[in-house]
């Protein structure tokens, strides 16, 4: 054995017995119901039972899931009579009360422990959406609200999957202009979309970056795709070629999935 492997040897061996260490004194929680497991970062197999990973035939524009494989790519309804304004969508899991809590969490609760699982998450359910772009952005905060908040959960999880699929992340090349309403207190899809109309804009500075380029959005949850049809109109408007979305989870109606 070389001196180089034998260096590189020694530090598996050593990131090994620091991670066992670690385990010992302090034993890897289940993400969700904290109970143990394995490795950090994982969900217990009663947990991971419930969560409603969205795998399978789906919308080949917004990912919704279909309740039936069609056999090759098709669109959903919606997408079919208003095309987005974002290229592809995709998102990890079902939102619904299994998925809720570790949303919750992650954006309210300072659970930012949740990161590297979450991250390779969307690393696995974005991996099409990722091996095309060229630029992560996550949905931005108004300076306001993320005085208040402390973090942006959206670039918490941008930065921690760009350090797995290797694509750079720039989390100022949007910006919130405009103050706004939570999306979650509008009362349609309509009232979301005025809520967010004029509310995002490009750093002049940034503008350079985004000419010819696939840009993929990283958003907490895809509810009507309102905020991610605002900011893909903005990109677009800026100079992307393609903006691609990719969110932890995805708001399915009974009567949307249907095929």
């Amino acid at each position: 054995m070389d001196a180089g492997a034998e260096t590189g040897h020694f530090r598996r061996k050593a990131a090994a017995w620091g991670q066992g260490t670690l385990n010992l004194l302090f034993p890897p929680l289940c993400m969700a119901c904290r109970a143990p497991v394995a490795a950090a970062g994982q969900l217990c197999a009663q947990c991971w039972g419930k969560i409603a990973f969205l795998e399978g035939a789906m919308c080949a524009c917004c990912g919704l899931p279909f309740d039936a494989d069609p056999g090759g790519e098709m669109l959903c309804a919606a997408c079919h009579a208003v095309p987005p304004a974002f290229d592809r969508a995709r998102a990890v899991m079902r939102y619904d009360d299994a998925s809720r809590g570790l949303i919750l969490a992650f954006k309210w609760a300072d659970r930012l422990d949740l990161t590297p699982g979450l991250a390779h998450w969307l690393d696995r359910a974005g991996r099409a959406l990722t091996a095309e772009c060229d630029l992560i952005v996550p949905v931005p905060l108004h300076r306001f609200r993320l005085w208040r908040r402390r973090y942006n959960q959206a670039a918490i999880a941008g930065a921690a999957l760009s350090r797995l699929c290797g694509a750079p992340f720039d989390p100022f090349v949007l910006r919130r202009v405009r103050a706004t309403a939570s999306q979650g207190t509008m009362p349609s899809a309509a009232a979301r979309r005025r809520n967010v109309a004029a509310a995002f804009g490009i750093a002049e500075r940034r503008q350079p970056s985004l000419r010819r380029r696939t840009v993929l959005l990283v958003d907490d949850v895809h509810t009507t795709g309102a905020t991610l049809e605002a900011c893909a109109r903005v990109l677009k408007r800026g100079g992307a070629a393609r903006v691609f979305a990719l969110t932890l989870a995805r708001v399915v109606r009974p009567h949307e999935a249907a095929l």
